[in-house]
């Protein structure tokens, strides 16, 4: 029954919202996540009696599955912060409060949260995540050469082996991407889904918990009302604003997880085919491994030097950095090969 799964929701909402607050040490936020503890107990009771309207059993004892004890332990341990996907996918609102506050400024994007090689190719963040991404294929297929090359391979096995690892490579990190994206795209859905079901069944409530979030952020109790009440007049304003001020989701930014997808793969596909140029024009394999390693310095130093704008740091340092990185990833792999060519 849909209805008791809702009260079953509303309950675990507020086990966690206990927790969080339990740990919390900022009185403001303290205060809120016990209060929406509070609002979630009431609005299970509001689930608890539909249930018994449509003939079912009334529910009365909440039990916490595994899932909802290991998070709870988590959070005793970690923080809310960490967690805050996790949290954010097990119906725990107000966490937009340990963001920027967004009266009039820019909320998180889907992008936040997730693993540096796996940030969006498009959308903010888009030239940092594709520069990281040509990176990953260059010193990764650069690596991967010169470890076949140091077992004194074939030209010809060395060229099949870079063309194998720059395939599998794209894939790997374009399957990534996609999963990622898909999975995050898909708990945003939910998430909202789930906003607007509540909105139409006890619009009040959501009212009232906009409020304690504004409150928390500093607000006056009776300004932070007022702005939670003026919020929701308009059902579909109201679901833009309950998504970014309780989940701390942006409804717009749920870009596609296919376009990502293509993006990823690309900015691998372009480093890690930077090694593999020189075997179109040289002829012996030591010609080749010699213009391998020229352009993946080149290459590498030019990707240092281009996240010096993300770092702050000089072009000259962060270039110098990345091509002494790569050149001992280069340098172990080949010697790797070479000790393993030998014992064969």
């Amino acid at each position: 029954m849909k209805e008791l799964a809702s009260w079953r929701e509303e309950q675990q909402s507020a086990y966690l919202y206990r927790i969080i607050a339990e740990v919390e040490q900022v009185p403001a936020r303290q205060k809120l996540f016990t209060r929406l503890a509070e609002a979630a107990e009431h609005q299970s009771g509001h689930w608890a009696r539909v249930v018994r309207a449509h003939g079912g059993r009334e529910p009365t004892h909440f039990r916490p599955p595994l899932r909802v004890h290991l998070v709870a332990w988590l959070i005793r341990r970690l923080g809310p912060v960490p967690l805050l996907q996790v949290l954010a996918a097990m119906k725990v609102r107000g966490l937009s409060v340990y963001n920027q506050p967004s009266y009039g400024h820019p909320q998180p994007t889907a992008a936040d949260g997730l693993e540096p090689r796996h940030q969006r190719l498009v959308g903010n963040g888009s030239l940092r995540a594709a520069v990281f991404g040509i990176n990953d294929g260059l010193v990764s297929n650069t690596s991967l050469i010169m470890g076949v090359s140091g077992a004194a391979v074939s030209a010809h096995v060395a060229l099949l082996t870079g063309v194998a690892g720059l395939l599998a490579g794209a894939a790997s990190m374009a399957a990534g991407e996609y999963v990622s994206m898909r999975s995050q795209r898909e708990m945003f859905e939910y998430q909202i889904g789930l906003e607007k079901e509540e909105l139409e069944a006890y619009p009040e409530e959501e009212a009232e918990e906009l409020a304690l979030i504004y409150e928390a952020r500093g607000l006056d109790a009776d300004e932070a009302r007022r702005m939670g009440e003026v919020m929701l007049r308009d059902p579909a304003h109201a679901l833009d604003t309950l998504a970014r001020e309780e989940l701390g989701l942006n409804p717009d930014d749920l870009g596609s997880p296919i376009t990502a997808a293509v993006a990823s793969f690309a900015a691998f596909a372009l480093g890690a085919v930077l090694p593999l140029a020189p075997f179109a024009f040289t002829v012996t394999l030591g010609g080749r491994l010699s213009a391998t390693a020229v352009l993946a310095a080149a290459g590498l130093f030019g990707i240092g030097a281009v996240t010096s704008l993300f770092t702050g740091r000089s072009a000259l340092w962060s270039g110098a950095r990345m091509l002494m990185i790569g050149a001992v990833a280069g340098a172990g792999t080949y010697l790797i090969g070479r000790a393993f060519g030998a014992a064969g």
